[in-house]
């Protein structure tokens, strides 16, 4: 296809039903969320219809957010009407899941890499809810007049000072919103213990005025990855 999306046979016979978590499907291993664009697969994906209703597998092994839904999240913030701002978005592979579910609202969906970008924008074209911005996330100044207040910021960027990051685009968060933070241990320092990565940042959060609601360690879909799940007061 024009857009560089994968065209792929659906499976059928695969018993598919509702999660804890809704808008995320299950078949008692196998993570699925319905597909916004039917037919069509985003990177590869396995496509399965059951009773008019067509769901692509969600990897949780490439997608860090379906990790933190397999080791378990008490607060899934992501809904139907949800609007978010995604910083790393990169081609866009956990962004069409999240568009998949958050059917009503918008993903603001920030990419530095013009190469990954191209790829992110082809998605966007099919997927009304997405809004790709080629951005600096460390310079959220330059996207502030297109981004409006979001329900969930999450960030997904591999380097130093990914908690810097994370805080300078909280403005975009509404007050009582949530923030999901994928810290990537090894790029902040790779020389330290990943838990001492994580108490210090789970103590730089705090210090930005956010409760941590969850830490789940995403071993053994991402290796020394940690997922802060928080909420702005």
């Amino acid at each position: 296809m024009a857009n560089g999306n994968k065209v792929r046979r659906v499976a059928r016979g695969v018993q598919i039903r509702a999660s804890d978590i809704p808008s995320v499907y299950t078949d008692g291993e196998r993570l699925f969320t319905g597909n916004l664009v039917p037919g069509v697969a985003v990177y590869g994906e396995r496509l399965v219809a059951q009773d008019g209703v067509e769901y692509r597998q969600w990897d949780p092994r490439r997608s860090k957010l379906a990790a933190l839904v397999k080791k378990g999240v008490g607060v899934f913030p992501f809904g139907r009407r949800t609007d978010v701002l995604y910083l790393g978005a990169a081609q866009g592979t956990t962004v069409s899941h999240i568009s998949d579910i958050c059917v009503e609202g918008m993903i603001y969906a920030i990419e530095v890499s013009r190469r990954a970008f191209q790829k992110l924008f082809d998605l966007s074209e099919h997927r009304a809810n997405v809004l790709p911005i080629l951005a600096d996330a460390e310079a959220p100044e330059t996207y502030e007049r297109v981004v409006a207040p979001v329900d969930v910021l999450y960030q997904d960027v591999a380097q130093r000072d990914q908690v810097e990051v994370f805080r300078r685009n909280l403005k975009f968060l509404r007050p009582g919103g949530f923030g999901v933070l994928i810290e990537k241990a090894r790029s902040a320092n790779v020389a330290a213990k990943p838990k001492d990565v994580y108490a210090r940042t789970r103590r730089e959060l705090e210090a930005a005025g956010l409760g941590i609601v969850q830490e789940t360690p995403l071993d053994p879909f991402e290796r020394d990855h940690a997922a802060f799940l928080v909420e702005k007061g």
